[in-house]
């Protein structure tokens, strides 16, 4: 998506302020978030790409602004708002609507190891042979994408060569808005970082990006 939310090489940002020994949570709400969020009940057939595209959909400035487990609480409203799980004044009071029927779909004790551990593997079988091999020099496409997409603008147009074949994956641009999976060959692709930032960059610097087939065209 072309918004403030594909910040990888934006000009203007300052530096990255490290933070040393970091904690896991700054505050104890944001592990309770961590922990909601990790085995609520989301509607059917939602996905990764789903959530990683609902967070774009925050306003620019929030996206700044807010701290990551706030964004994630927003992802989870939006979600639940989509598909009619919960009512907006229900959001907005925190409770439900009086008279409206309790929920009992919530994930059981005995089945969150099991989500949490075997859940997310995108790799699927695809009867196509990939279009690139090991070492061919590619290029990523100059594109525009209006939805999601993992083809970040910093790489567009950029040439790489691939060094890594990972066999077929859902495309996250698909599966984001409700498309199907539409697997495609995905492929670790190698970048010199003076390709990328120019001349500043330093010239034994590389940059690998994880990238689908339809991403790339031959250089």
């Amino acid at each position: 998506m072309n918004s403030i939310h594909d910040l990888g090489g934006m000009h203007g940002l300052g530096a990255i302020a490290a933070e040393t020994n970091e904690p896991p949570f700054h505050e104890p709400w944001e592990g309770r978030a961590a922990g909601i969020l990790e085995v609520m009940t989301f509607p059917a057939g939602f996905t990764v790409d789903r959530f990683r595209y609902l967070r774009e959909t925050l306003r620019p400035d929030l996206y700044l602004t807010q701290s990551y487990y706030e964004q994630w609480l927003y992802i989870a409203e939006q979600a639940l708002l989509e598909a009619g799980m919960i009512a907006p004044d229900e959001l907005a009071a925190g409770r439900v609507a009086p008279g409206g029927d309790r929920r009992d779909d919530a994930m059981r004790a005995g089945t969150v190891w099991g989500f949490l551990h075997d859940r997310g593997n995108s790799a699927r079988d695809l009867p196509a042979a990939p279009r690139f091999a090991s070492g061919q020099q590619v290029r990523a496409r100059n594109v525009q994408p209006v939805g999601h997409t993992r083809l970040p603008r910093y790489a567009r147009g950029k040439t790489g060569h691939v060094i890594r074949l990972h066999g077929g994956h859902v495309l996250p641009d698909a599966s984001a808005h409700g498309g199907g999976e539409c697997p495609q060959h995905l492929y670790t692709v190698a970048f010199a970082a003076r390709e990328l930032w120019g001349e500043a960059a330093h010239a034994r610097d590389t940059i690998h990006l994880d990238l689908w087939e339809s991403y790339l065209e031959p250089a």
